[in-house]
């Protein structure tokens, strides 16, 4: 059982002008929303990784009628990272908001509830397909109703485009379940999806890389800052979420790859204006550059999947891996480190997990020129995967379940 801290909870306690007030009572891992679902997330990561390969090696049957491959991409998808973008949101949104974060009894009932979802999905032929699917599809509309409520209650309007973005992934994957149980294949579901998640980077990532990169080199005594925000950021946002909303729809098209190949030369713009080679020495910092690089080559894998250069697959798999996993992972080991009071620098362990996911990245989607080493290409892909969750689990899996330290603010 996790060690707890039987302080009073002290609501109106303050540090850096946001209110604390974290449950003091209770098991630590229920203290805070980063704590169960970076946990869980990570655990899920191997474990789904693990199971779907040896699954799909015909070393044993599960998934029912679902299916071994849409299982797997809905796990990749949804299990794994609606838990990290679950830990992500209740954890920065009492930091937006100024509001008491969401802790105790409800993380705990929510986190149950993403839990039973995995559950649910590892046996669909026992509960029925249509069950299975309720079950797993009602965390992200709950997920979202609590950040809606929270977003509202503080007034910050700013946010609700984050809010959209949740919005398109719930019903990404209402949509998944759907085409997978009528038409066997989830194809409009998945690109939404990835889209959703691209438009999270790209709005949420414009707020973490200028401002930690700022930070860095400011304690660093340097001036050579990022560019702030400016009206050509919110050109390049809406261009991309234009983009991704049509590639959703129309993937094949020529336009669509005339219009990718446009919004990623807007995001490689704008990831220039952050200025990531002046944070070199600092991995921590790093990672969010090189994970966001991944915003821009998807869209021109995108494009070139639309001209039929590569195949579809291969293309997606830039952007779940690239930019939204190698993401998840950094933002995972930043947050975890910040808010249990870490010196925020990487250790050895963290930058090989780092290199681990961007080679996952950089080597998956090789399926598309090397057809004759698939086999060797998904093995070696897997392998990286595994070895990236895996480090971060070993080294960040007993900061979530320890007793709770200062934020360093």
């Amino acid at each position: 059982m996790a060690a707890v801290d039987r302080k009073k909870p002290q609501p109106n306690e303050r540090r850096g002008g946001v209110p604390r007030g974290l449950l003091q009572t209770g098991p630590v891992l229920f203290s805070y929303g980063f704590r169960p679902f970076f946990l869980g997330a990570a655990l899920w990561a191997c474990a789904a990784m693990a199971l779907g390969m040896a699954a799909m090696a015909g070393l044993f049957k599960f998934a029912g009628d679902y299916g071994v491959y849409a299982w797997h991409a809905h796990e990749m998808l949804f299990g794994f990272g609606s838990a990290v973008l679950a830990g992500f949101l209740l954890t920065s949104i009492p930091n937006w908001t100024g509001r008491l974060p969401v802790s105790g009894k409800p993380l705990a009932c929510l986190f149950a509830l993403w839990c039973f979802g995995r559950i649910a999905m590892l046996m669909p032929g026992t509960l029925g397909l249509m069950p299975a699917a309720v079950i797993d599809a009602s965390f992200l509309p709950a997920l979202l109703a609590i950040c809606m409520i929270e977003v509202v209650a503080g007034r910050r309007w700013a946010n609700l485009k984050i809010m959209f973005g949740l919005g398109l992934l719930s019903a990404a994957n209402i949509g998944f379940h759907y085409e997978t149980v009528v038409f066997g294949a989830p194809d409009y579901a998945s690109r939404l999806a990835a889209a959703a998640y691209t438009l999270l980077v790209t709005i949420v990532g414009g707020r973490m890389l200028p401002s930690f990169t700022r930070n860095w080199l400011a304690k660093q005594g340097r001036t050579d800052f990022p560019s702030p925000h400016a009206p050509f950021d919110t050109i390049t946002i809406a261009v991309s979420v234009m983009t991704l909303l049509i590639w959703t729809a129309a993937p094949d098209e020529p336009t669509t790859a005339a219009i990718c190949m446009v919004a990623a030369a807007l995001q490689f713009i704008r990831l220039y204006r952050w200025r990531g080679w002046t944070v070199r020495a600092e991995p921590l910092v790093l990672i969010l550059h090189l994970a966001y690089l991944f915003v821009p080559l998807g869209l021109v894998t995108m494009a070139a999947a639309a001209m039929r250069w590569m195949d579809p697959p291969a293309a997606i798999h830039v952007v779940t891996i690239g930019t939204m996993s190698s993401m998840m992972l950094a933002v995972m080991t930043r947050a975890t480190r910040g808010h249990t009071g870490r010196q925020m620098t990487s250790s050895l362990p963290t930058n090989i997990s780092y290199a681990a996911i961007l080679l996952c990245a950089a080597i998956r989607p090789l399926s598309a020129f090397l057809p004759e080493q698939l086999d060797l290409i998904h093995a070696s892909a897997a392998i990286l995967w595994l070895a990236a969750f895996a480090l971060h689990l070993c080294e960040y899996g007993p900061m979530l379940t320890r007793v709770r330290r200062r934020p360093n603010g």
